[in-house]
């Protein structure tokens, strides 16, 4: 990558000439597109555009990707687009985009002591990678099929499911920072909570808001009654999955953390809220913590309609909802 020089300064409307260029002279190897529509690409088909999207081929593409943006550039993350409410001005800067790359899945078990070490690059769907755990006989990684998101969008957040999370799993994760180089953690370098992680290492905040996983190793037991067992678990998973939340209509996920000791759907249930509507966004009637697109929502109604929510349980519960949705972009 030596002879990709970081770019420091240049104005905003440049950025499509600096990837360009690398592209056409054959430094880029990923799918570089401007002025994309970001509700192509979300779960709850809401977005304006983002400026530039690219997706990387393989993680040294994703490398001299970072090495050719000037400082100053802002970069986002995006995978299968579940669990994020892109605002209607779009996004300014780079999108990364890991839907269908970066999905590389690797399994290696151990007959003598039943432990199987799955690697799996951030791009890999947490559904996909519970299927072929599955096919490999591996218990306790069910859960994942019930999560609609990519394995670096769960990282991010511990995702979890049926009372299980991800991060109870990982033992190494394999992240890239804004220069493009390439840094390896072990599991014990992060503090994790309920759908929080950081690195315990507080010396450079600036630095550690800068990095993003690309690959993680994670540890699971080989299931002894084999590929029947774990089938079948993930079949009434996905089938409680199907009767308790809008699965087949344009939704993100729980909007809200649950709060300690308390669920943030009842919370919105007992403030009578179920089914409260902004325009074309909508409290779902099957679950209370799941928005839907009812067709033509924007994203400000999606956000006036979080907000009336945490408006109306503070004053009447006392209690103050956290979004687990992450909310992006220009207003």
């Amino acid at each position: 990558m030596s002879h990709l020089k970081r770019v420091q300064k240049m104005r905003p409307e440049s950025l499509k000439v600096l990837l360009s260029g690398a592209q056409n002279k054959g430094d880029l190897s990923g799918q570089l597109s401007f002025d994309v529509s970001m509700s192509r690409y979300t779960t709850w088909r809401i977005g304006g555009q983002a400026e530039c999207l690219y997706r990387p081929d393989s993680i040294a593409d994703l490398q001299r990707v970072f090495v050719l943006l000037p400082q100053e550039t802002e970069i986002h993350w995006l995978g299968l687009g579940s669990n994020i409410l892109i605002r209607d001005g779009g996004l300014r800067g780079i999108v990364i985009c890991t839907n269908g790359v970066l999905n590389h899945f690797d399994i290696k078990c151990d007959e003598l002591t039943n432990h199987c070490l799955i690697s799996a690059q951030a791009g890999m769907s947490s559904a996909v990678f519970s299927r072929k755990a599955a096919n490999e006989g591996v218990d306790g990684a069910e859960f994942l099929s019930g999560i609609p998101g990519t394995i670096g969008g769960a990282l991010a957040m511990n995702a979890g499911a049926f009372g299980s999370e991800i991060w109870s799993f990982v033992k190494k994760v394999t992240m890239i920072n804004r220069r493009g180089e390439i840094l390896s953690r072990m599991a014990e370098d992060f503090n994790i909570g309920y759908r929080h992680i950081e690195l315990k290492d507080q010396s450079c905040s600036v630095e550690r808001e800068m990095q993003w996983f690309v690959q993680a190793d994670f540890m699971f037991n080989k299931d002894t009654e084999g590929l029947k067992k774990s089938k079948q678990e993930i079949k009434l998973l996905l089938a409680k999955r199907a009767t308790t939340q809008p699965t087949k209509q344009a939704s993100a996920g729980s909007v809200f953390k649950n709060p300690e000791n308390d669920f943030a759907a009842r919370l919105i249930e007992f403030c009578g809220l179920k089914g409260l509507s902004v325009n074309d966004a909508q409290i779902s009637e099957k679950h209370a913590n799941f928005i839907i697109n009812n067709s033509n929502a924007s994203a400000s109604d999606v956000e006036a309609l979080i907000n009336k929510i945490q408006e109306v349980v503070l004053k009447q519960c006392h209690v103050k909802l956290e979004t687990e949705v992450c909310i992006m972009g220009q207003a």
